[in-house]
């Protein structure tokens, strides 16, 4: 049996399948990172939330938002060998987990939205440009951690229409004081901001909303996609949910930039499971 995780800065996602079907057997647990946590924390998020019954696995194929380097797979490669007591367990990017998941064995453009951003050129076998991403401060254009940012700038700078301001302390429920809290001094102020996409999903009518996210989307292709010199000839392929949900909005940034969108899925999971299969057969 094989286990195969997809994790983000949010969640993790976890499928186990066999040598001849796809099992039913998959579960959540929290984004597993390194740059954030140490590895005894790692351990304990799975000791916690991991509930797949996994006798007789074989190998595990862990993709991660944290798997930058050699340093931060090792630690990860230790944390699940500690856990899971298996020889056999290969850690990369989620980067490539979304290039298999949305290239399969073609070369293609390929890109994550969630949370974080990120992006890159796949020749069908390995990822052979990256623009770094650079994390929700320096880079993360488009992202759901740098959208929250910008919509929290706005709004506690008075720059929204006040319709607007009144809309968000009302349905919030949070005060610039637990903002400020928030971003400055609890853990994963990322994952916090990216919390407040949904209201920018849920007034996207609104010109000044459909701005805010429209220009992030643009920054995105004009900042990461416009360095692949392929880019022009091929389409750019995305998953997470900041594209799924704002999949329109991501089509009229292409068109304003100069590019072709090509298939959005809101998970890699399910292309990730058909790339394994094709490639254990």
């Amino acid at each position: 049996m094989k286990l195969i995780a997809d994790s983000g800065s949010t969640k993790t996602s976890w499928h186990l399948i066999s040598d001849s079907v796809t099992t039913q057997t998959d579960c959540e647990t929290a984004g597993i990172n390194p740059f954030f946590q140490q590895s005894s924390d790692i351990v304990k998020t799975l000791a916690t939330e991991f509930s797949i019954p996994v006798q007789g696995l074989d190998s595990i194929y862990f993709y991660g938002a944290g798997a930058a380097n050699e340093a931060k797979k090792q630690e990860l490669f230790n944390a699940l060998q500690e856990y899971f007591k298996t020889e056999t367990i290969i850690v990369e990017s989620d980067l490539l987990a979304a290039a298999h998941s949305l290239c399969g064995n073609q070369p293609g453009i390929a890109a994550i939205m969630g949370t974080g951003s990120n992006s890159c050129y796949y020749d069908g076998t390995k990822i052979v440009a990256n623009v770094s991403p650079l994390g929700y401060i320096l880079g993360d254009e488009g992202s759901g951690a740098v959208l929250g940012r910008k919509l929290l700038s706005e709004i506690l700078k008075n720059q929204f229409p006040q319709h607007l301001i009144k809309l968000f302390f009302e349905t919030c429920s949070e005060t610039p004081a637990q903002i400020m809290e928030n971003v400055y001094r609890k853990p994963f102020p990322n994952r916090y901001m990216a919390r407040f996409t949904r209201f920018l999903s849920a007034n996207i009518q609104e010109e000044a909303v459909h701005n805010l996210v429209l220009n992030s989307f643009v920054e995105f292709y004009q900042r990461n996609i416009k360095q692949y010199s392929q880019a022009g000839n091929l389409p750019v392929h995305f998953t997470g949910s900041i594209a799924w949900h704002f999949r329109e909005v991501l089509k009229e940034a292409a068109e304003k930039t100069g590019f072709s969108m090509g298939k959005v899925c809101q998970h890699p999971m399910e292309g990730l499971i058909s790339y394994h299969r094709q490639i254990q057969q």
